[in-house]
């Protein structure tokens, strides 16, 4: 350690959020450069290989080739895909000294997919699956979390190319089968759940999540087996009901009533049902007004009916609009479409035709519901009128949408679409994701092979990443103690932690008698061999560093013994110097 470039530091950096953050700075593994950009030392460089070894292990196994592509490159092929546009401000864009634009890449499809074009021609060069592990450059608007949310990362991404769906189909699953492995090589817990496929495309989709609660993906799964991302679940819709036989809806005053609860509050006070159950947030209808700006720059804005006890779900809003950016419309937004009473918005209106919302009413305003507000269903709304709300209000006979749109929240208890019972929600972290991106990418960029015919078949893509540095930092989240870092050892940047304690020289003399006979066994031996350091801060930092394994020479080298210390158990067990290696390879 004399020679080896490490500081570690006593106090937690000021921007440390999350544990893992903390310990990966003060125990000299990375060190910040700008808000979600990091140095690597060398401690993190031995931890990062370590993983990245197993990702190349497991890539061979299902047969894939590892190339390596640019960080920078040119905007053509992001044009055709029309991704250049899509990807908006978490791109980052550049010129050269030329003004040509270029980018620094966020994920490498078009690359991947150009390079096969190059090179292949004939369904006989298929299947193939290539990967690299690359940096990744993303625009975060709040980079946080230090590697777990960063605007530089590691990944690695794979490709596969097959003529037919059911040869996609084996190349998913051999890279799916893959991503299991590395999982459970690395320890790590992992949920499968479906995804929405976002701006990559394509059709089938599969993240695999890290459960934790410092994680920024919500899921859901059931007792039952079903498990998908927030943004992928699908409501299950209750049947129409019949609604010849019910009442025409009533206008009644409702002052000073522009939340949910004052409304509910007012109508069981002033208006109570005649069946004597009390009216609840789900018997209204909550109509929120959103503001989407499209690629092109246009802001089109549309209004989202709900019930009442639900919210909007900005992820799954995301989704529903995609690839739009949404959010709520401002006031500037309502000054220009006085059709909507604010507080008071309703897609019917006792005067002129009924009809207010919807792209063929008298607003024009395009309006979309909840699955859950099906024909038949009545609503307490607004009324298009101050301080004026519809009490049975009838979707399908008093009034219709432009569609129906996943925007509201998932709560515990609603049923899975699959029929495997009710749903709970958890927090997790992705760790990996797959998609089967079909020929999205290939009839884009005109990726062709001659198939057994002899005729040009348009060839299908999947898309496979795992998110190398992020994986670095959730193990570093889950093993640690209130005093360091605790690696597993498939990850541990050292196999064995040598320590030297005391001015004696016979401690430093055994110590080194220890490491040559740990190398000589094949381990990876990290020897603190400073000088004039008390035994307290050099154990300090060997509980910091978390090398699983440490091998304390003190006082007892007179007797030819030294400690064996388990940093996971704290255990600390005597040992005869010339058995250690034994004691540590057995």
């Amino acid at each position: 350690m004399t020679n080896f470039f490490l500081r570690t530091l006593r106090e937690d950096p000021a921007d440390a959020e999350v544990t893992s953050h903390r310990l990966l700075v003060r125990a000299g593994y990375i060190r910040r450069q700008a808000p979600g950009i990091f140095a690597w030392l060398p401690l993190g460089l031995r931890v990062k290989g370590k993983i990245e070894r197993v990702i190349r292990e497991e890539m061979e196994r299902a047969g894939a080739h590892e190339v390596h592509f640019p960080a920078l490159l040119p905007r053509e092929p992001y044009e055709v895909t029309n991704r250049w546009t899509e990807y908006g401000d978490a791109l980052f864009r550049l010129h050269d000294r030329k003004g040509a634009d270029y980018l620094l890449a966020p994920t490498h499809e078009e690359a991947f997919t150009l390079l096969v074009k190059d090179l292949y021609s004939s369904y006989k060069d298929l299947p193939l699956t290539i990967y690299q592990i690359q940096d990744k450059y993303r625009d975060e608007a709040r980079p946080r979390a230090g590697l777990l949310r960063g605007r530089e990362f590691t990944m690695k991404d794979a490709y596969s190319f097959d003529v037919s769906d059911a040869g996609l189909d084996a190349s998913y699953q051999a890279q799916r089968d893959a991503y299991e492995r590395i999982f459970a090589r690395l320890g790590l817990d992992y949920v499968i759940v479906q995804a929405d496929a976002g701006a990559m495309g394509g059709s089938k989709s599969e993240e695999f999540l890290h459960p934790t609660p410092v994680g920024e993906d919500t899921f859901v799964r059931s007792a039952g087996g079903y498990a998908a991302n927030v943004e992928a679940f699908t409501t299950v819709a209750p049947s129409p009901v019949p609604f010849d036989e019910l009442p025409e809806p009533v206008v009644l005053d409702s002052p000073n009533t522009p939340t949910i609860q004052t409304l509910v509050d007012l109508a069981n006070a002033e208006y109570p049902r005649p069946d004597g159950r009390a009216w609840t947030a789900a018997d209204t209808l909550k109509n929120v007004v959103l503001a989407l700006t499209h690629l092109d720059g246009s802001r089109e804005v549309v209004v989202v009916g709900i019930p009442g006890d639900r919210e909007i779900d900005q992820k799954r809003v995301e989704v529903a609009f995609a690839p739009a950016e949404v959010e709520a419309a401002t006031e500037a937004d309502f000054a220009t479409r006085p059709g909507l009473v604010k507080g008071y918005i309703g897609p019917w209106s006792p005067t002129g035709d009924g009809a207010v919302l919807g792209a063929e009413s008298s607003t024009g305003i395009p309006y979309f519901l909840d699955p859950r507000v099906v024909d038949g269903t009545e609503w307490i709304t607004g009324a298009n009128l101050d301080q004026k709300h519809v009490f049975g209000l009838v979707a399908g006979r008093d009034f219709v949408a432009d569609g129906t749109v996943e925007a509201a929240n998932v709560r515990a208890g609603d049923p899975a679409p699959d029929g495997s019972g009710p749903v709970e929600l958890a927090r997790g972290m992705e760790i990996g994701h797959v998609f089967q991106l079909g020929r999205k990418y290939a009839e884009a960029l005109g990726l062709k092979v001659l198939d057994e015919n002899g005729k040009l078949a348009t060839v299908t893509m999947g898309s496979y990443g795992i998110g190398v540095t992020r994986i670095l930092a959730i193990i570093a989240e889950l093993h640690n103690d209130d005093k360091g870092l605790i690696w597993p050892a498939s990850v541990a940047p050292f196999d064995v932690h040598v320590l030297a304690t005391g001015k004696d020289q016979a401690a430093f003399d055994a110590a080194e008698q220890v490491v040559a006979s740990l190398e000589a066994a094949g381990l990876d031996v990290l020897y603190d061999d400073r000088p004039k350091l008390s035994p307290g801060v050099k154990f300090a930092d060997a509980e910091l560093l978390g090398i699983p394994k440490i091998v304390i020479a003190g006082r007892g080298v007179a007797e030819g013994v030294v400690e064996l210390w388990d940093r996971a158990t704290g255990e600390r067990t005597p040992v005869a110097i010339s058995e250690v290696a034994d004691a540590l390879t057995a």
